[in-house]
Protein backbone atom coordinates (compact mmCIF):
# COMPACT_ATOMS: atom_id res chain seq x y z
CA UNK A 1 0.00 0.00 0.00
CA UNK A 2 0.91 3.67 -0.61
CA UNK A 3 0.32 6.33 1.75
CA UNK A 4 -0.68 9.67 0.41
CA UNK A 5 -2.95 12.84 0.51
CA UNK A 6 -5.93 14.93 -0.49
CA UNK A 7 -5.38 18.51 -0.59
CA UNK A 8 -8.57 18.75 0.60
CA UNK A 9 -6.83 17.74 4.07
CA UNK A 10 -5.88 21.85 3.68
CA UNK A 11 -9.15 23.40 2.98
CA UNK A 12 -11.79 21.98 3.94
CA UNK A 13 -14.00 24.64 1.70
CA UNK A 14 -13.26 27.63 3.93
CA UNK A 15 -13.30 31.15 2.24
CA UNK A 16 -9.65 31.38 1.08
CA UNK A 17 -9.06 28.67 -1.17
CA UNK A 18 -5.13 26.56 0.04
CA UNK A 19 -3.08 26.45 -3.10
CA UNK A 20 -2.37 22.75 -3.86
CA UNK A 21 0.88 24.03 -5.28
CA UNK A 22 1.47 24.42 -1.25
CA UNK A 23 -0.13 20.76 0.04
CA UNK A 24 2.06 19.16 -2.81
CA UNK A 25 5.31 20.79 -1.35
CA UNK A 26 3.93 19.33 2.37
CA UNK A 27 3.22 16.33 0.88
CA UNK A 28 6.81 15.91 -0.44
CA UNK A 29 8.40 17.29 3.05
CA UNK A 30 6.33 14.48 5.18
CA UNK A 31 7.85 11.85 2.85
CA UNK A 32 4.23 10.76 1.02
CA UNK A 33 4.20 8.77 -2.40
CA UNK A 34 1.73 11.12 -3.64
CA UNK A 35 -1.45 13.35 -3.87
CA UNK A 36 -4.79 13.19 -4.65
CA UNK A 37 -6.49 16.51 -6.25
CA UNK A 38 -10.14 18.25 -5.28
CA UNK A 39 -11.45 19.30 -8.07
CA UNK A 40 -13.49 22.51 -6.52
CA UNK A 41 -9.90 23.31 -5.35
CA UNK A 42 -8.09 23.86 -8.60
CA UNK A 43 -7.23 27.80 -9.15
CA UNK A 44 -7.90 27.05 -12.70
CA UNK A 45 -8.22 24.61 -15.39
CA UNK A 46 -5.91 25.75 -17.79
CA UNK A 47 -3.29 23.95 -19.34
CA UNK A 48 -0.27 25.96 -17.93
CA UNK A 49 -1.90 25.35 -14.37
CA UNK A 50 -2.23 21.63 -15.19
CA UNK A 51 1.27 21.19 -16.48
CA UNK A 52 2.96 23.57 -13.58
CA UNK A 53 0.84 20.80 -11.34
CA UNK A 54 2.09 17.98 -13.40
CA UNK A 55 6.02 18.88 -12.84
CA UNK A 56 5.95 19.97 -9.78
CA UNK A 57 4.72 17.25 -8.48
CA UNK A 58 7.27 14.91 -10.68
CA UNK A 59 10.54 16.71 -9.23
CA UNK A 60 8.88 16.58 -5.83
CA UNK A 61 8.98 12.62 -6.43
CA UNK A 62 5.54 12.31 -5.92
CA UNK A 63 1.99 10.63 -8.17
CA UNK A 64 -0.93 12.55 -8.92
CA UNK A 65 -3.05 9.54 -8.27
CA UNK A 66 -6.39 10.28 -7.96
CA UNK A 67 -8.82 13.40 -8.67
CA UNK A 68 -12.04 13.43 -6.74
CA UNK A 69 -14.83 15.35 -8.19
CA UNK A 70 -18.34 16.12 -7.78
CA UNK A 71 -22.02 15.16 -9.42
CA UNK A 72 -25.21 13.60 -9.22
CA UNK A 73 -27.06 11.12 -11.42
CA UNK A 74 -29.88 10.76 -8.77
CA UNK A 75 -32.57 13.57 -10.51
CA UNK A 76 -36.19 12.54 -12.50
CA UNK A 77 -34.90 15.43 -15.09
CA UNK A 78 -32.64 13.93 -18.12
CA UNK A 79 -31.42 17.24 -18.91
CA UNK A 80 -29.77 17.53 -14.73
CA UNK A 81 -28.42 13.69 -15.62
CA UNK A 82 -27.10 15.04 -18.64
CA UNK A 83 -25.24 17.93 -17.20
CA UNK A 84 -23.66 15.62 -14.50
CA UNK A 85 -22.56 13.18 -17.09
CA UNK A 86 -21.48 16.34 -19.37
CA UNK A 87 -19.46 16.99 -15.70
CA UNK A 88 -17.99 13.48 -15.11
CA UNK A 89 -16.73 13.28 -18.93
CA UNK A 90 -14.93 16.27 -18.74
CA UNK A 91 -13.38 15.32 -15.34
CA UNK A 92 -11.93 12.32 -16.75
CA UNK A 93 -10.32 14.39 -19.97
CA UNK A 94 -8.80 16.74 -16.96
CA UNK A 95 -7.80 13.91 -15.23
CA UNK A 96 -5.96 12.41 -18.00
CA UNK A 97 -4.29 15.97 -18.87
CA UNK A 98 -2.59 15.96 -15.34
CA UNK A 99 -1.70 12.11 -15.87
CA UNK A 100 -3.99 10.92 -13.43
CA UNK A 101 -5.31 7.22 -13.62
CA UNK A 102 -8.53 7.79 -11.77
CA UNK A 103 -11.57 9.83 -10.51
CA UNK A 104 -13.92 9.50 -7.29
CA UNK A 105 -17.66 9.07 -8.28
CA UNK A 106 -20.35 9.61 -6.29
CA UNK A 107 -23.96 8.68 -7.06
CA UNK A 108 -25.70 11.49 -5.94
CA UNK A 109 -28.75 11.17 -3.79
CA UNK A 110 -32.33 12.83 -3.46
CA UNK A 111 -31.59 15.97 -1.61
CA UNK A 112 -35.41 15.79 0.60
CA UNK A 113 -33.14 16.47 3.49
CA UNK A 114 -31.38 19.68 3.02
CA UNK A 115 -29.43 19.92 6.47
CA UNK A 116 -26.61 18.39 6.71
CA UNK A 117 -26.55 17.56 10.30
CA UNK A 118 -29.86 15.93 9.67
CA UNK A 119 -28.64 13.56 7.10
CA UNK A 120 -26.62 12.41 9.41
CA UNK A 121 -28.86 11.87 12.17
CA UNK A 122 -30.00 9.06 9.62
CA UNK A 123 -26.30 7.84 8.25
CA UNK A 124 -26.95 9.39 4.63
CA UNK A 125 -30.53 8.07 4.12
CA UNK A 126 -33.58 10.09 2.92
CA UNK A 127 -36.66 9.27 1.57
CA UNK A 128 -37.35 9.55 -2.35
CA UNK A 129 -39.06 12.09 -3.92
CA UNK A 130 -42.52 12.24 -4.49
CA UNK A 131 -44.12 10.15 -6.91
CA UNK A 132 -40.48 7.90 -7.54
CA UNK A 133 -38.72 5.06 -6.18
CA UNK A 134 -35.10 4.11 -5.00
CA UNK A 135 -35.27 1.45 -8.05
CA UNK A 136 -35.64 3.81 -10.72
CA UNK A 137 -32.80 5.99 -9.13
CA UNK A 138 -30.42 3.09 -9.06
CA UNK A 139 -31.61 3.13 -12.67
CA UNK A 140 -30.57 6.75 -13.31
CA UNK A 141 -27.51 6.28 -11.91
CA UNK A 142 -26.23 3.27 -13.67
CA UNK A 143 -27.02 4.41 -17.10
CA UNK A 144 -25.72 7.77 -16.43
CA UNK A 145 -22.08 5.79 -15.52
CA UNK A 146 -22.76 3.44 -18.66
CA UNK A 147 -22.49 6.64 -20.65
CA UNK A 148 -19.39 7.66 -19.10
CA UNK A 149 -17.27 4.51 -19.37
CA UNK A 150 -16.14 4.88 -23.01
CA UNK A 151 -14.31 8.21 -22.29
CA UNK A 152 -12.85 6.02 -19.26
CA UNK A 153 -11.49 3.56 -21.48
CA UNK A 154 -10.42 5.56 -23.92
CA UNK A 155 -8.75 8.07 -21.51
CA UNK A 156 -6.88 5.52 -19.28
CA UNK A 157 -9.24 6.90 -16.22
CA UNK A 158 -11.10 4.01 -13.34
CA UNK A 159 -13.68 5.54 -11.97
CA UNK A 160 -14.02 4.93 -8.53
CA UNK A 161 -17.43 4.69 -6.98
CA UNK A 162 -17.49 5.62 -3.11
CA UNK A 163 -19.74 4.99 -0.46
CA UNK A 164 -20.73 8.81 -0.11
CA UNK A 165 -24.48 9.51 0.17
CA UNK A 166 -28.08 8.99 -0.73
CA UNK A 167 -27.62 5.46 -3.14
CA UNK A 168 -24.07 4.94 -1.97
CA UNK A 169 -24.28 5.45 1.60
CA UNK A 170 -24.80 1.16 2.24
CA UNK A 171 -22.46 -1.36 1.02
CA UNK A 172 -25.64 -3.16 -0.50
CA UNK A 173 -26.04 0.31 -2.87
CA UNK A 174 -22.60 0.71 -3.82
CA UNK A 175 -22.18 -3.02 -4.96
CA UNK A 176 -25.56 -3.24 -6.53
CA UNK A 177 -24.89 -0.11 -8.35
CA UNK A 178 -20.88 -1.98 -9.78
CA UNK A 179 -22.35 -5.59 -10.13
CA UNK A 180 -24.69 -4.45 -12.72
CA UNK A 181 -22.23 -2.69 -15.09
CA UNK A 182 -19.65 -5.05 -14.34
CA UNK A 183 -16.67 -2.97 -15.71
CA UNK A 184 -13.53 -2.80 -15.05
CA UNK A 185 -13.35 0.87 -15.79
CA UNK A 186 -15.98 1.25 -12.69
CA UNK A 187 -14.47 0.19 -9.14
CA UNK A 188 -14.58 1.50 -5.33
CA UNK A 189 -13.29 4.10 -3.42
CA UNK A 190 -13.80 3.24 -0.53
CA UNK A 191 -14.14 5.86 1.94
CA UNK A 192 -13.52 4.72 6.03
CA UNK A 193 -15.12 7.23 7.50
CA UNK A 194 -19.07 7.34 5.65
CA UNK A 195 -20.28 4.12 7.43
CA UNK A 196 -21.15 6.04 10.58
CA UNK A 197 -22.40 2.80 12.43
CA UNK A 198 -20.42 -0.33 12.20
CA UNK A 199 -17.99 0.68 9.97
CA UNK A 200 -15.79 -2.75 9.72
CA UNK A 201 -18.26 -5.12 9.04
CA UNK A 202 -19.47 -2.66 5.90
CA UNK A 203 -15.83 -1.96 4.64
CA UNK A 204 -15.33 -5.61 4.23
CA UNK A 205 -18.66 -5.61 2.37
CA UNK A 206 -16.80 -3.14 -0.38
CA UNK A 207 -13.22 -3.96 -0.17
CA UNK A 208 -12.60 -6.40 -2.99
CA UNK A 209 -13.37 -3.94 -5.22
CA UNK A 210 -11.52 -1.30 -4.32
CA UNK A 211 -9.07 0.60 -6.21
CA UNK A 212 -8.18 3.68 -3.83
CA UNK A 213 -9.19 4.39 0.06
CA UNK A 214 -9.84 7.31 2.09
CA UNK A 215 -8.64 7.69 5.31
CA UNK A 216 -10.64 9.86 7.46
CA UNK A 217 -8.78 11.38 10.49
CA UNK A 218 -10.44 13.83 13.11
CA UNK A 219 -7.77 15.59 15.23
CA UNK A 220 -9.18 18.54 17.35
CA UNK A 221 -12.32 17.09 16.81
CA UNK A 222 -14.33 16.60 13.68
CA UNK A 223 -15.37 19.11 11.64
CA UNK A 224 -19.06 17.47 11.08
CA UNK A 225 -18.69 14.54 12.89
CA UNK A 226 -15.76 12.16 14.69
CA UNK A 227 -15.28 8.63 14.65
CA UNK A 228 -12.86 6.52 16.48
CA UNK A 229 -11.32 4.31 13.93
CA UNK A 230 -9.03 1.48 14.18
CA UNK A 231 -7.22 1.73 11.34
CA UNK A 232 -5.07 -1.71 12.21
CA UNK A 233 -8.44 -3.28 11.79
CA UNK A 234 -9.26 -1.39 8.50
CA UNK A 235 -5.51 -2.49 7.12
CA UNK A 236 -6.24 -6.19 8.23
CA UNK A 237 -9.71 -5.53 6.17
CA UNK A 238 -7.17 -4.33 3.18
CA UNK A 239 -4.56 -6.99 3.20
CA UNK A 240 -7.00 -10.07 2.99
CA UNK A 241 -8.38 -8.45 -0.39
CA UNK A 242 -4.87 -8.03 -1.64
CA UNK A 243 -5.55 -4.21 -2.19
CA UNK A 244 -2.12 -2.53 -3.00
CA UNK A 245 -3.12 1.07 -4.08
CA UNK A 246 -3.33 4.85 -2.53
CA UNK A 247 -4.50 5.21 0.89
CA UNK A 248 -5.16 8.54 0.92
CA UNK A 249 -5.45 10.50 4.21
CA UNK A 250 -8.64 12.91 4.31
CA UNK A 251 -8.10 15.04 7.46
CA UNK A 252 -11.43 16.14 8.80
CA UNK A 253 -10.24 17.75 11.93
CA UNK A 254 -10.72 21.24 13.67
CA UNK A 255 -7.03 20.98 14.60
CA UNK A 256 -4.57 22.97 12.03
CA UNK A 257 -4.12 20.78 8.59
CA UNK A 258 0.22 21.29 9.31
CA UNK A 259 -0.55 19.59 12.68
CA UNK A 260 -3.23 17.04 11.79
CA UNK A 261 -2.09 15.84 8.73
CA UNK A 262 1.52 15.06 10.27
CA UNK A 263 -0.12 12.86 12.99
CA UNK A 264 -2.45 11.26 10.68
CA UNK A 265 0.71 10.57 8.46
CA UNK A 266 2.58 8.82 11.68
CA UNK A 267 -0.56 7.11 12.88
CA UNK A 268 -1.27 5.37 9.24
CA UNK A 269 2.46 4.63 8.88
CA UNK A 270 1.82 2.64 12.44
CA UNK A 271 -1.12 1.07 11.83
CA UNK A 272 -1.18 -0.29 8.09
CA UNK A 273 0.30 -3.72 7.21
CA UNK A 274 4.04 -3.14 6.10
Amino acid sequence: MKLGVSTYSYWHFKPERVPIEHVIEEAARLELDGIEILHQQMASEANPYLQKLKRLAFIHGLDLYALSIHQGFVSPEETTRQKNINHTIHCIRLAHELGIPSIRLNSGRWGTVPSFDELMKTEGQEPTLPGHTEDEAFDWVIDAIEKCLPDAEKYGVVLGLENHWGLTCTPEGVNRIVAAINSEWLKVTMDCGNFLSNPYQKLEQIADEAVLVHAKTYYGEGEWYTLDLDYTKIGEILKEVGFQGYVSIEFEGKADAHVGVPQSVEMLRNALPK
